[in-house]
């Protein structure tokens, strides 16, 4: 997309393929599923895939529709459907095109074991309920599952989970103590890592560990910067000054004059807002980086513009670089500390970058 307006995404190869490695050195017995669901966190499912094309030992999405075209556009590592199969066309589209596809429960089984052609080899990851309560089987399931599957003569069977709190202080003991139980001493393949317990919880890394955030540069814990991870942003969220205004102390700015200056300021106004997907709930005070200098938003984040004290930047003016998170040409302002100040976590940030801005790959 060309436009004059002058936000836009960068997105950065060189770093996707950094934070991949690093979960690679992370669990060095492990393969490593690099996780590009949700169009990849909004960086662009195909722009990761040409980043990782000849590094990553596969690709986990969502849909069979995606999956089925990165079979088409070339693609010939493991592709792993994260959430199943939903239709007969979707399991016939698995055994077509040599797709792995998670089974959650056994209705899900049924169904591709009875769309699938007959004799088909298959790749299931048959996914266990350790706690977190979503999608998997209990232990009366997995036993039938098996019992279903016994009869499958080309069968690539692996068990996993997913962690609810890797991120968090009860860890991942509970729910890896429920897997070990529910899989009897299972001697195949196992997945159970996240990016949390990639990072954290080396015991977990098993044969198979699926990054997720930590791909895109961004930390899963809440008091460590991805940075002190080792991490590289991997999309660059930028735009410019488009006005200038100087306040008199009590002058208020934007919606509802929920800013007051207290001081006399000088404010920038940048070509940013809720509809590019900058959080519409990003209180003043959240971080921004202009022409170099760290500073802060004003007032209220409207939908095509938000508000930047540069009181402390004298030398700032229309057209002046600004990064509104990643690693920009204006400076680094860390995604996490900007979903912080508004209450949410990066990987809203990056999936509600809005299709009206600009995006462009370096490396």
């Amino acid at each position: 997309m060309n436009t004059s307006r002058p936000i836009r995404a960068r997105i950065s190869g060189e770093a996707l393929r950094h934070n991949y490695r690093l979960a690679k050195q992370l669990a060095p017995g492990a393969s490593a599923w690099a996780v590009i669901k949700a169009n990849a966190y909004g960086h662009g499912q195909w722009r990761a895939v040409e980043a990782l094309r000849e590094e990553a030992d596969g690709f986990a999405v969502l849909e069979c529709e995606n999956a089925v075209a990165l079979r088409e556009a070339g693609v010939t590592r493991p592709i792993l459907l994260l959430e199943g199969i939903f239709s007969a066309r979707d399991a016939r589209s698995v055994a077509a095109h040599g797709l792995t596809t998670v089974v959650h429960c056994l209705e899900q089984l049924k169904l591709l074991l009875e769309a699938a052609p007959r004799g088909a080899p298959l790749a299931i990851y048959l996914k266990l309920n350790t706690g977190m309560n979503r999608l998997g089987m209990g232990v009366a399931e997995l036993r039938q599952a098996r019992e279903m599957l016994a009869g499958v003569p080309e069968l690539q069977l692996t068990l996993m989970t997913h962690f609810a709190e890797a991120d968090g202080e009860r860890g991942v003991a509970e729910q890896l103590a429920c897997f070990t139980e529910m899989a009897e001493g299972w001697p195949g393949p196992v997945s159970l890592a996240n990016s949390a317990a990639i990072l954290c919880h080396p015991q977990t890394h098993a044969d198979w560990v699926r990054p997720g955030i930590m791909l895109y540069g961004a930390s899963p814990f809440a008091e460590t910067s991805a940075e002190a991870l080792g991490l590289r942003p991997a999309m660059a969220f930028e735009s410019a000054l488009i006005g200038v205004q100087n306040l008199a102390p009590g002058a208020r700015v934007g919606y509802g004059g929920t800013f007051v200056a207290e001081r006399p300021m000088r404010i920038g106004i940048v070509a940013c807002g809720y509809a590019d997907g900058y959080p519409r709930h990003a209180p003043s005070g959240t971080p921004i980086a202009v022409l170099g200098r760290q500073t802060q938003t004003v007032g209220r984040v409207s939908m095509d513009m938000l508000a930047c004290d540069l009181s402390e930047i004298p030398e700032a003016a229309i057209g002046a670089p600004v990064t509104l998170w990643g690693n920009g040409l204006a400076g680094y302002v860390p995604a996490d500390a900007v979903a912080a100040a508004a209450g949410t976590i990066a990987y809203e940030l990056f999936c509600a970058v809005a299709p009206r801005v600009p995006v462009a790959v370096d490396g």
